[in-house]
């Protein structure tokens, strides 16, 4: 795929009319819709269309005229032209045209995850481009275009639909890739223009033949134009055929044929103009028609065995009979149609004896691996080692930006490979791990058993077990994973280093599932021997296993010690960032300190490590920083961000094509509800993160099983679903279930316990406490949560009394409010009421300041009963409909916007994530009734005092 100028792409012959000049005839009802697109960029709102049509009929005429149109009217335009060979391409070609000289960055390894750093490079370009002029994006050929530009034109077009751009795709219908159908779907959804070209009228081909002649053709001419079947290229192709010979006289401006002597098909047709030409040229263009519309003059002299030099004459005479063009550093063919009229006239066993060929004198030169790849696949095999070895690495480079297309090219590899081969299962389990990263899960695993059904080596069935077991784990189906990794461990005479790798995915997978039993029965040696060993990333792994290992044992000051030296070894050793959540040491260190007393330490290493991995482009790690930061936020009483990071989480997760749902962001977003009031939502929620395997048995069940419990209670009562989740989860004397969800929700846990008849979980979370302080007294949080309890449990003032002081400076307000809220219930319960009104009006003053609105109103009611009027909330803002409902949030975003910050420089300068700024843009969006920057800017500067953050 290279960067193009369509609107001189159309060559010069010799010999007749030059073509380059043509109006486009017949096209009007198009032109007159792109133009309506474009306006609409001018004024301020995204668009999107999509050309749809046969080879020929026009897409790349309609596009170059677009072009023109976009450049008169001030556009800044991005012009893409994909070509077959660009299917295996690593990279975005669309990253190239946006930004050709790209800056040094902290590279990533190859073999991770890069989608998302290439999106937001994309997105910071176009978006950057956006602010100083409208930008039109022109991606030809768009069926063939590499993996990672298909992937940004499925996700930029909606991500970026506030800003002033235009996204035309021109494609053919019968793209059999299922990633362009995705494309095609997504644009569909965001409304997308869907323009069809269709065959030309008869009369408009008369107007192409005189249009090339310079006369209007004669009936018998005319007539011939009916075989092309309306396709504008081929009746122009047909028409300079007639013109290069002495078949056409034009007298008295009227173009007639003299004898019929061209055959009637295009690929004939070509084939007739081959013979006409030099022997030279036409050797040329068919070695051409093998290397791709594009291709290396070098390259084709050295498959024809010549030199340069000696093609002069050939290249002259294929140029001027307007085949070829040379407007480049490469040759190319001046039509695809042309390039495959010829290949298809080669004999099949000709064309792959050239492929393979290619391939090999492709690799001789070291010419790019997706190049090399696609040779090697048309030639349909065999492949010797060298091949693979190229191919491989073809795979490995496409892993990282399109693990999907990374997937099939090496399944198709697996396919030229005999049965017996080994290189075979290793390519197979390389195709399941990509698949295990995209939508395709299910392809993945079905890929996994199609192949264990082969009667595989041991260590090969091992590795292909140990794949799934890690595809199973990030899809978080950690009881499947389990099955995976136990069949795997009995297999015989196991590789030492591939039962370590077996074992230390057990241990972690026991850790997900809460048994740390298992979990540290696992560790057979492990540890020590991580520690004695030379790999640094094995080391932090260790820590991190330790800490996890000792935080659910509820020995909470040594488990911070050892996240926060993982996590200072990982700062230094670049291996050690590339592990997967939620081993990442940054990440597990956040989620450690949310049940200690530094809150504020949580939210900078959260900051910190969600940039870091953002820069990095560890794009597979995002939802899981996010929906941590969720959950930092809701413990901190910050409802309405809490709610943005959890949103965020899921669409990241969506934009990486991850479809096992993220219970924790979906139960945050369930519980945030909750509190706000809004029970339909928080249901709807609550249903995602329920959907798939029992939640409650898989990695964060807890938080499914506590969003249940609330939502029954809010409700009314616990149903008997809810009841036996609350059992479930929390159910356990041990502290292991508890520290799986974050303090502040320990208490209410106990109170719909006790509200819902079940004083055993009520008594089971006491036991836990008791049993955490007697290991580890160091946090005055803990501290806290146990008195809290034990007031419920045991109706004690005293104890809700100690537990409000030690609240008080915890930076938990919502925690606070519900032991407030607790004392001033039981005090309103006894014949003085007095007592309990300052405690209820201070936990109704806290639930409204964090948004707890359906909090608040239960306080009210309760402080009305009791003879005190209260206000309405203070969370929400007065002013006209649509502004009074924006958070502190995104007040603060407006006057950024009105200054022309592009969302990455608004992230940059509030120091939060870019998703995190997406979301917060869409929610202003719709809150105001708008779709666009500008409009937003608009509104702002009228309305005066929001554009500086006031109220």
């Amino acid at each position: 795929m290279r960067s193009t100028d369509p609107a001189g792409e159309v060559a010069r012959g010799r010999g007749d009319r030059a073509v380059a000049g043509l109006p486009l005839r017949g096209r009007d009802r198009e032109i007159a819709a792109v133009r309506e697109d474009l306006e609409a960029v001018l004024a301020g709102r995204g668009a999107r269309v999509v050309v749809e049509g046969a080879p020929g009929v026009g897409k790349s005429r309609l596009l170059a005229e677009l072009d023109g149109m976009a450049r008169r009217s001030g556009f800044d335009v991005v012009s893409v032209r994909a070509d077959e060979l660009d299917q295996y391409a690593a990279g975005a070609a669309l990253q190239s045209a946006l930004q050709p000289s790209d800056g040094p960055h902290r590279a990533a390894v190859a073999t991770h995850d890069q989608r998302l750093r290439l999106l937001d490079g994309i997105a910071d370009a176009l978006e950057t481009r956006a602010q100083r002029a409208p930008v039109a994006v022109l991606v030809d050929d768009a069926q063939w275009a590499d993996p990672a530009t298909l992937f940004v034109l499925r996700t930029l077009p909606g991500r970026l639909a506030g800003s002033r751009i235009l996204w035309v795709l021109a494609v053919r219908p019968d793209a059999e890739r299922p990633t362009v159908a995705t494309v095609r779907e997504d644009l569909e959804r965001l409304g997308a223009r869907w323009l069809p070209l269709g065959p030309l009228p008869q009369r408009e081909l008369g107007q192409i033949a005189a249009d090339v002649l310079g006369a209007t053709p004669s009936p018998g001419l005319a007539r011939r134009l009916r075989d092309v079947a309306g396709n504008p290229f081929l009746a122009i192709e047909l028409v300079r055929a007639f013109a290069g010979t002495d078949a056409v006289k034009v007298e008295a401006g009227v173009a007639s044929l003299v004898h019929d002597s061209i055959p009637a098909g295009f690929r004939r047709s070509v084939a007739a103009r081959l013979d006409r030409l030099p022997e030279d040229a036409a050797r040329l263009l068919q070695m051409g028609s093998v290397l791709g519309r594009e291709f290396d003059l070098g390259t084709a002299a050295r498959m024809l065995g010549r030199r340069v030099g000696s093609l002069l004459s050939g290249v002259e005479a294929a140029l001027n009979a307007g085949l070829l063009s040379a407007d480049g550093p490469r040759l190319a063919f001046r039509h695809d149609l042309m390039r495959q009229a010829v290949h298809e006239n080669l004999p099949q066993a000709v064309r792959t004896a050239l492929h393979r060929e290619a391939a090999d004198s492709l690799r001789g030169i070291g010419a790019r691996s997706a190049e090399v790849a696609w040779h090697v696949v048309m030639s349909g095999g065999p492949v010797d080692e060298e091949a693979v070895t190229t191919l491989t690495t073809a795979v490995r480079e496409l892993s990282a930006s399109a693990p999907d297309a990374a997937a099939d090219l090496a399944q198709r590899i697996a396919g030229l490979l005999p049965p017996q081969d080994r290189r075979r299962v290793t390519l197979l389990t390389d195709a399941a791990e990509y698949l295990g990263r995209t939508r395709r899960v299910h392809e993945a695993l079905d890929l996994v058993d199609a192949t264990l059904s082969d009667r595989l080596e041991p260590p090969r069935e091992a590795c292909l077990r140990l794949v799934a077991a890690e595809i199973h784990q990030a899809a978080g189906d950690d009881t499947a994973a389990m099955t995976h990794l136990r069949r795997a461990l009995d297999l015989p005479a196991l590789p030492t280093d591939v039962r370590v790798r077996l074992l230390k995915t057990k241990g972690t997978g026991h850790v997900y599932l809460g048994d740390i039993t298992a979990a540290e029965q696992t560790d057979t040696g492990l540890v020590a021997a991580a520690y004695r060993g030379d790999d640094p990333a094995v080391v932090v792994s260790a820590m991190v296993f330790q800490s996890q290992t000792s935080f659910y044992r509820g020995r909470l000051a040594r488990a911070v010690e050892l996240a926060e030296e993982a996590a200072g070894r990982a700062g230094t050793e670049s291996g050690a960032l590339y592990l997967r959540p939620p081993r990442i040491p940054a990440l597990w260190l956040a989620m450690a300190l949310l049940a200690t007393d530094r809150l504020a330490d949580t939210e900078r290493i959260l900051r910190d490590g969600q940039r870091e991995a953002e820069a990095l482009g560890l794009g597979w790690s995002l939802p899981h920083w996010h929906a941590t930061r969720a959950c930092a936020l809701l413990e901190q009483g910050a409802l309405d961000d809490a709610a943005v990071e959890a949103e965020a989480s899921l669409t990241v997760a969506d934009e990486l094509e991850i479809t096992r749902p993220n219970a924790r962001a979906w139960s945050v977003l369930a519980l945030v509800e909750i509190r706000r009031g809004d029970l339909a939502r928080a249901r709807d929620h609550l249903r995602a993160a329920e959907a798939g395997p029992d939640p409650t048995t898989q990695r964060y069940g807890r938080w499914v099983a506590l969003a249940r419990a609330c939502l029954a209670d809010a409700e009314g009562g616990l149903d008997t679903p809810a009841a036996v989740a609350l059992t479930a989860g929390f159910g356990d004397r041990e502290p292991t279930r508890l520290l799986a969800v974050t303090p502040s929700h320990w208490p209410g846990i106990v109170r719909i316990a006790l509200r819902g008849g079940d004083p055993s979980v009520a008594e089971a979370v006491s036991a836990a406490l008791r049993g955490l302080t007697a290991r580890d007294d160091s946090q005055r949080i803990i501290r806290a949560v146990r008195a809290h309890v034990d007031g419920l449990l045991h109706g004690d003032p005293r104890g809700l009394e100690s537990a409000i002081s030690a609240y008080r400076s915890g930076g938990r307000p919502l925690a606070l409010a519900a032991a407030c809220e607790d004392l001033g219930e039981l005090l309103a319960a006894s014949a003085d009421t007095a007592p309990a009104i300052p405690y209820l009006e201070e936990a109704g003053e806290l639930a409204s300041a964090s948004g707890a609105l359906r909090d608040h109103e239960r306080i009210r009611g309760r402080l009305r009963r009791l003879g005190v009027r209260t206000g309405a909330p203070r969370h929400h803002t007065t002013g006209p409909p649509g502004w009074g409902n924006l958070t502190r949030s995104e007040r603060r975003l407006i006057p950024l916007v009105v200054d022309g910050l592009t969302n990455r420089a608004i992230a940059d300068r509030l120091y939060v994530s870019i998703h995190t700024v997406n979301t917060h843009m869409r929610h202003i969006f719709t809150k105001l009734g708008i779709n666009t920057r500008v409009e937003l800017t608009r509104l702002a500067l009228e309305r005066g005092g929001i554009a500086d953050g006031a109220s």
